[in-house]
């Protein structure tokens, strides 16, 4: 076999252009210019979602290499500079140290990152939201290894007929517990049916032991003991050939599910699946958008991207998504459009139930 291909996704809000809508372009071509010059990736892409720059990166130093994390983090602080000259909007929001320390997990930006031998053909999809949260993989991520509605190869192809073992976090309390599908697919729904504190964060072929998929946990708010925006995480997948095809890893964003996130972090709103064009959330700083871009490896290679929801396939669930915002935006500021208490934690509720406490009193 032979050397392992490592694929890293790491991504970061260093600057909205204009407020939360998007990248200026030249913090885009600014990163590109960083990673060209760099000997240590095989190949780049760099893309963005929403204020979002996304490293799309493939190199053979493994997960966690400290030298990709420090080219990562470098280029984002690169970029929050020509953020600050610029002025824009919340410059150097998502790096939350002075200064790199090994890997940017715990530091501000999202990172999904997986270590595999390219097969024959190795077709990988690279999913980026925006104005949301880690656990809003939770649902698409379920339909594509777990539900036999949604993937018929659980029931006709023996590649997949083995099911496959999901590994979720506890993002409140630091931990990982392992579910085996189908046989412990009830225990499983318990808990990534909560994705405020539990995310899907990597699944295995239970046949082969090949990694499938694997996400960003990083919950910023947490790390910083403040609100500093939501977590726009990302995601990969491997289709085909003991996986889930890309038909299928695709067809559960036809159902535009509610996440948490839109405006402030603070607030339900119905992801919607969009071409790259349109990752630029304006309508309530939303609603939270999902971009599917698919490339196939070839000895390190991305040759793509194929912009998968760009297809007037999706169309019917950006009108759905888009009647769902109507609905929950009347809502105004009444739960279920705004997040429950305990979600709250980082905005004005702390301050105001402090300033109210000596008027609260009992009753019978």
């Amino acid at each position: 076999m032979g050397q392992k291909l490592t694929l890293s996704v790491i991504k970061a809000d260093v600057g909205g252009f204009v407020g939360h809508c998007g990248v200026h372009p030249d913090l885009l071509e600014e990163a590109r210019r960083m990673l060209a010059g760099c000997d240590l990736l095989v190949d780049f892409h760099v893309t963005s979602v929403g204020d979002d720059i996304n490293l799309i990166m493939t190199h053979r130093r493994g997960t966690d290499a400290e030298e990709i994390h420090r080219l990562a983090w470098d280029v984002f602080v690169a970029c929050t500079g020509l953020a600050r000259e610029r002025k824009l909007y919340g410059a150097g929001q998502d790096l939350l140290k002075d200064a790199f320390s090994g890997n940017v997990r715990g530091m501000g930006p999202g990172v999904a990152e997986m270590e595999f031998e390219e097969r024959e053909s190795e077709p990988v999809v690279v999913f980026m939201a925006d104005k949301t949260e880690p656990g809003a993989w939770n649902y698409p991520l379920f339909k594509v290894f777990g539900d036999p509605f949604n993937t018929i190869g659980l029931v006709i192809d023996p590649k997949l007929h083995g099911g496959f073992r999901f590994e979720v976090h506890d993002l409140i309390e630091h931990r990982a517990v392992d579910f085996v599908l189908p046989e412990e697919m009830y225990d499983l729904l318990v808990f990534i049916g909560a994705p405020g504190r539990f995310a899907i964060k990597s699944i295995y072929s239970r046949q082969t032991g090949w990694i499938a998929a694997t996400s960003s946990t990083q919950k910023l708010n947490l790390l910083a003991g403040r609100y500093v925006g939501k977590d726009d995480p990302v995601c990969v997948v491997r289709c085909q050939s003991g996986f889930p095809a890309v038909g299928e890893v695709l067809e559960p964003f036809a159902m535009p599910h509610l996440v948490a996130g839109w405006m402030r972090g603070s607030h339900q709103g119905p992801l919607m699946p969009v071409a790259q064009r349109d990752a630029h959330p304006t309508r309530f700083d939303g609603p939270p958008r999902v971009v599917a871009l698919g490339f196939q490896l070839a000895n390190g290679r991305l040759l793509g991207p194929q912009d998968f929801f760009a297809d007037p396939g999706y169309d019917r669930a950006r009108q759905i998504a888009l009647e769902v915002a109507d609905y929950l935006r009347r809502h105004g500021p009444f739960e279920p459009h705004r997040l429950g208490l305990d979600q709250m934690e980082y905005t004005t509720l702390p301050q105001v139930m402090e300033k109210l406490r000596d008027r609260f009193r009992a009753v019978d």
